[in-house]
């Protein structure tokens, strides 16, 4: 049976989202630069925004490399 060899350049990404937060008015958004620098402390990228259909950000969404992507393959590709 053939089995994949891993190779470092395999790089294997997880996802966060981050709905930004609104103020009493639900209409305009607070400022989510705490809330973004925490996540980009942690390693996390902004890669995308999700909007709403008439406007307005809905998420944030953020990416990072799995960190430690040796356990993850192989608990993925285990025999």
């Amino acid at each position: 049976m053939s089995r994949h060899q891993y190779d470092e350049s395999d790089t294997y990404w997880e996802y966060e989202t981050l709905r930004p937060p609104r103020g009493d008015t639900k209409k305009e958004a607070e400022d989510p630069k705490a809330e973004i620098n925490e996540l980009a402390a942690d390693g996390w990228r902004l890669v995308e925004t999700i909007d709403y259909t008439s406007g307005g950000t809905k998420y944030l969404v953020f990416e990072r490399p799995v960190r430690n992507n040796d356990d993850r393959f192989e608990d993925e590709h285990s025999a």
